[in-house]
This record gives structure tokens, sequence and C-alpha cells, in this order.
């Protein structure tokens, strides 16, 4: 039954994060969480404090050190693709399809999408998220339960067999800061705990009041016109490559997390900024100078195959046949699109052009 796996947080009150590219991942899981809210296991709370106030990190550099924020923007350059929301994929004989950059939250600058993507979409044939799953929430989350190793802990360890015991203190004091009681959820994967503490309390609070993230809209109003919608992988999928990272490197995630403290607020409000600027090319190098440890420590090359190469390979792969149909509209999250293994150059390597709209 649910209430064996999963802690019951129902009567829990929620009050108004190693490595950078983990923050990524955790934003990723918000699909997920969505699952625990629809389920009644996560309740964020509804106050004050989880208005969205967290401050651009990049704005109080470029005042601050002029210099490392010119050091930023010379990295952003170099990253293949790195501008832009919105592309155009064109064969000869084919009708254009479409691909859009995403972001997995319920900020209403995200969710109003880039000039000339909503008028792509529909006049698409057919409707493109990572995962279809995300229309069915319960469902899905019945095929998780399934396999409840990878979100929880099922060989009778605890998240506190891994931590010290000041570390120990420390998550308890970040997860009752967040109205959490450690023990509630001391079973769950790593990872779990890193999105409770990753994920703004603004965010869980609209995705608890029926907000949908921008991926699950676009997938929703395509249902709602009558047309196809396909996802490039499962849900089991994203989490099976999550668990496949050692616990020890998640440990680290979540600790460093705990460490930037209100400061994972800015992050995620820089991210969103450059987001909807169209800068995703800079989100990188900003996570990595914000980041304790950099990215470039053990570990995160694993970790960056795992959780970005090889599903942007997946996705190119799976993306093939209805491209090679014409007048898709595909929707992925935006840092799937940049770098010399990202889909925008992983398109162009199958014959596709892809041209920048926005």
């Amino acid at each position: 039954m649910t209430h064996r796996i999963f802690p019951d947080l129902r009567s829990v009150r929620r009050e108004p994060g190693d490595q950078a590219l983990w923050l990524l991942a955790a934003l990723h899981v918000l699909a997920f969480l969505t699952f625990l809210v629809v389920l009644g296991l996560a309740v964020p709370a509804r106050a004050a404090g989880d208005t969205c106030d967290g401050a651009n990190i990049l704005t109080e550099m470029k005042a601050r050190d002029p210099s490392a924020y010119a050091g930023l923007m010379s990295e952003a350059d170099q990253v293949e693709n790195g501008r832009g929301l919105f592309w155009k994929i064109d064969r000869p004989g084919l009708a254009p399809s479409w691909l859009l950059g995403t972001m997995h939250v319920t900020d209403p600058r995200v969710l109003a999408m880039p000039k000339g993507a909503a008028e792509a979409r529909d006049a698409a044939k057919v409707i493109v998220v990572e995962s279809d799953e995300i229309l069915d929430e319960k469902q899905a989350m019945a095929k998780m339960l399934l396999k409840p190793e990878l979100t929880m802990m099922t060989d009778g360890a605890t998240i506190l067999s891994f931590l010290s015991p000041q570390d120990a203190a420390k998550l308890e004091a970040s997860l009752k800061k967040r109205g959490i009681p450690l023990a509630a959820v001391s079973r769950m994967q790593p990872w779990m705990l890193s999105s409770f503490i990753a994920l703004p309390a603004c965010e869980l609070a609209r995705k608890a009041e029926g907000a949908s993230f921008l991926d699950k809209q676009i997938a929703e109003q395509a249902v709602a016109a009558g047309k196809p919608v396909k996802g490039l992988e499962t849900m089991q999928e994203q989490l099976s490559a999550m668990a496949s990272i050692p616990t020890d490197f998640h440990i680290k995630s979540l600790m460093e997390m705990i460490a930037m403290g209100d400061r994972m607020d800015d992050v995620t409000a820089t991210m969103t900024d450059l987001y909807v600027s169209g800068e995703i090319g800079m989100t990188m190098p900003m996570l990595k100078a914000v980041a304790p440890d950099g990215t470039e420590g053990e570990g995160y090359a694993e970790f960056e195959e795992r959780i970005v190469t090889r599903r942007n390979h997946t996705m190119a792969e799976r993306a093939l046949p209805m491209l090679n149909e014409g007048g898709a509209f595909i929707a992925v999250g935006a840092l799937h699109l940049v770098g010399k293994d990202g889909l925008v150059s992983l398109l162009r390597q199958q014959g596709f052009a892809v041209t920048r709209v926005d």
C-alpha cells in the first residue's frame, strides 16, 4: 500500500543547494514531486513566505566583480547553441517541426513561451514531451510504486546511515525549517531530500494550488485540442538515471545544497531569469560559480554522462520517427538543447536544418 512506501506528510505543515548540476536534476523532478502533491503526500504551505523573492546572482556579480562576470560571459559564449529557446527543424519534403526548450517550473514568465511558439504548437500534428506520463500522474505513480527502490531505501538503511552526527543535525535543521520531520523522510533516497531543499516554497505552493509546469501545460492543451501526445522517456527511466548515480555523490550533493541555505532561492531565481532571456548557455557557468566545490569534482563526469548526455542521445533517437513525419512540436528541458551533445547539435547530425527562431 502507498502509505507503507512513502512517508505520510499529510499532517506535516511546510514553512515559508556539491555539484551545481544537481540543482538542475532536482528541479527536473518537480514532475515527480507533483505526484506526491496529487496523492496528498506532500502539502506545501500557503503562506506569505511562499512568495518567490530570490535575487539574481549575476546582477550582484556584475556590480561587485565585473571581471568575474566578464569571465562567465566569455565561458557562456563558448557553449554551442547556448542562446535561444525556440528552434525550427527542417528537412526537404517535410512540413517543418519545432523544438522548444522548457523549464520545469510553474513561474508565469516561463509559461508565457517565446514569440511564435504557441502558433507552432497549435499548427503541429503531434506534441512531443519528455514523458507523456505527466498527463496521468496517479497512473504514473502506480507504475513507479512497483520499483520503490528508485525513490526509497529498501535495504533497511536510512539517510542517517550515511551521515556523521554533525551532518545529520544540519539535515534535520534544514528539513525542520521546511516543516518536515527528519524521521518522516529518513528512508527517502538522498536525491529526493535534495529535491525538497532545492525547490522554493513558492514553486511547490503554486503546484499545490493546481498550476501546471510548462511541459505539462503544453501536453494538457494538446489533449484538449484533440492532438496526440508522445513521450521520449518514461518517468521510470528518468528516476533510474538518478538512482544509478552512486549514493556518496548524492550525499555530497545534499550536504552542499544545505550549506548554500537561502542562496538556493537566488540560484533558482537566476536560472529563471536566464531562461526567460534565452541565455541558456550561461546557466552552467553561473552554477559553477556558486557551487561550494564547483562542478569538476569526483563523480561529476559520470553524473553529467548519465543525467544529461545519455538522455540527450535517447531523446534524439526516439524523436526521429516523429520528425520524419513532419509537423512535430517537441518540448523538453532547455538544457537538453545546448552543447555539442545537445539536441540541436544531435538533430543537425541526423540531417535536419535546425534554425533558431527565438
